[in-house]
């Protein structure tokens, strides 16, 4: 159980701060369970970076539940899940309950601005150490570039998956010319003796996308649009909006759905909690069981997913030719994370001199100065309010 509670903990204190989107919760969860606690490799860490993103599912939740999974076992992704996604969850809630929320107000404003910045300095710290890491060859640094060119050049959800599949297909043509060294195994590993695929889990993913044949009363109706919903995403939060929209039409208006949208920006942790405000639009009789179920339905398919291929995929990345391709994979992905360290982060962070001179502050403070991740956080979030509200 201390496991378990210190796992809740960990993922709570992020879900309260963590704003920015997908790329910057991926450097929260390195400098957080990779640097400071040591909790898993920064092999292990990639594998489930790259993992994320071959699955369906909000990607920086799936790496979250994996963290998870492997300190505690199933209870222990269960804790990640429900602590990294009950901050955010909350806020929507009440905010579609309230139908009135204050992302106008100035020091609600300034807050987020100054937390948009940390969320900046953390991508680009984790960035950094990621290409020193993943990026060391010509090989390896061409696959990065190449990625990064492309999604900044072509940013749609097929440049990316086409980017990771060619990563990989050229790391097992390459194999042997890659020259990379092998990582000493991790005794603290998250993979089990077997490595397969766990068929059981799949089953249940695959059988829940039935749902919309059967005869459904009304609150099995709504879960099983917000499964469908999560089942197809690729890419993130922000690929779901359309996805949810088309879904809801008969349920949501075009005014709620936007208010929505503008809820999710404004709130720290994943966006896929934009359905526990949906959820409760949808269920206004009983709001508290329709977001509820919403924010679980939405988020199930992924991390059915997370527990039929993790241990599969960690096996593979210990076999020769699977693991070049995985080294081409995982320098595609810091590609990934440079282009959106560029947009939307720092297009969504910096807007003026001020600004940028708040991420230089941020970045000193965190790389030369050692202060503690949170310290950082409430540092930027001060001088967001003293400054920029």
């Amino acid at each position: 159980m201390t496991a378990i509670f210190e796992v809740f903990s960990a993922f709570f204190r992020l879900g309260l701060v963590s704003f920015g989107g997908p790329a910057a919760h991926i450097g929260f969860f390195k400098q957080e369970f990779v640097d400071n606690k040591q909790w898993l490799s920064q092999q292990e860490y990639a594998n489930l970076v790259a993992l994320s993103q071959f699955l369906p599912g909000p990607g920086s939740s799936q790496v979250g539940f994996a963290i998870g999974l492997h300190r505690a076992g199933k209870l222990g992704a269960i804790a990640a899940f429900i602590g990294f996604t009950l901050p955010s969850a909350a806020l929507m809630l009440v905010l579609a309950l309230a139908a009135n929320f204050s992302n106008n107000n100035p020091i609600v404003m300034g807050l987020i601005a100054g937390l948009k910045i940390a969320a900046l300095v953390v991508v680009v710290d984790a960035v950094r150490q990621m290409y020193g890491q993943f990026c060391s060859n010509q090989y390896l640094s061409g696959a990065c570039f190449v990625t990064a060119a492309s999604l900044l050049l072509f940013p749609q959800l097929s440049t990316q998956l086409v980017c990771l599949a060619l990563a990989a297909l050229i790391g097992l043509a390459l194999n042997e010319k890659l020259l990379i060294p092998k990582p000493p195994t991790n005794t603290n590993t998250i993979t089990n003796k077997t490595g397969s695929i766990k068929f059981g889990y799949l089953a249940v993913f695959i059988a829940l996308l039935f749902l919309p044949f059967l005869n459904l009363n009304p609150l099995i109706h709504s879960f099983s649009q917000f499964y469908q919903a999560g089942s197809w995403v690729f890419g993130g939060g922000h690929v779901v909006l359309p996805l949810l929209q088309q879904t809801l039409s008969g349920d949501v208006n075009q005014e709620q759905f936007l208010t929505a949208y503008a809820a999710a920006q404004a709130v720290p942790g994943p966006m896929f909690t934009i359905a526990s405000y949906l959820g409760a639009v949808v269920g206004q009789q009983n709001p508290l069981v329709y977001a509820s179920l919403a924010t679980i339905a939405i988020f199930l398919p992924g991390f059915l997913l997370v527990l039929a291929f993790v241990d599969a995929w960690q096996a593979l990345a210990q076999k020769a030719k699977f693991s070049a391709a995985m080294q081409m994979v995982n320098a595609a992905v810091v590609g990934l994370l440079i282009a959106a360290l560029y947009n939307p982060i720092f297009t969504s962070a910096i807007h003026s001199n001020l600004e940028f001179v708040l991420a230089l502050l941020g970045f000193f403070l965190l790389r030369v100065v050692k202060l503690p991740l949170y310290i950082m956080l409430l540092s930027l979030g001060g001088a967001g309010i003293l400054l920029l509200a």
